[in-house]
């Protein structure tokens, strides 16, 4: 979508995806190699009972969520920023996650482009938050 196709208040929802145990200790492995993600021992001894996914994992499922429902498509040129990130409740193996988003803003710029802000909100399968956070991204007018 170009940018003058966006409208504040505009809403979106994602596509569900299951998170894995494999992926959990997958993506941890490689960019976020701490107990609570990767040593089910170890995280059965503490606060969460077993194994979470990193944080940062969540952010990234949330994006890819995003993203993959096409709204941006072509016309995205770059992100440009994220603020305001919450991780809000832990996202256990087998948890459903899908993300409702919000665009919260629009600024026209220069050059036949503008910014769209939306406000992210993950939710696993009972409804519960457990991440949001705002982006913004510059596209084609």
């Amino acid at each position: 979508m170009r940018f003058h196709e966006f409208y504040a208040g505009q809403v979106f929802t994602t596509k569900s995806i299951t998170i894995t145990k494999e992926s959990i200790t997958s993506f941890a492995a490689e960019f976020d190699p701490q107990y609570m993600h990767l040593d089910e021992e170890k995280a059965k001894q503490g606060r969460f009972s077993g194994i979470i996914a990193s944080g940062i994992q969540t952010m990234a499922v949330t994006f890819k969520l995003w993203v993959e429902t096409g709204s941006y498509g072509e016309d995205i040129i770059a992100g440009t920023a994220m603020n305001h990130l919450k991780f809000i409740k832990p996202v256990y193996p087998e948890d459903e996650l899908h993300t409702v988003v919000e665009v919260t803003g629009l600024k026209e710029k220069k050059n036949g482009t503008g910014s769209v802000t939306v406000w992210l909100s993950t939710f696993n399968q009972r409804d519960e938050k457990v991440f949001e956070g705002e982006l913004t991204v510059l596209v084609k007018q």
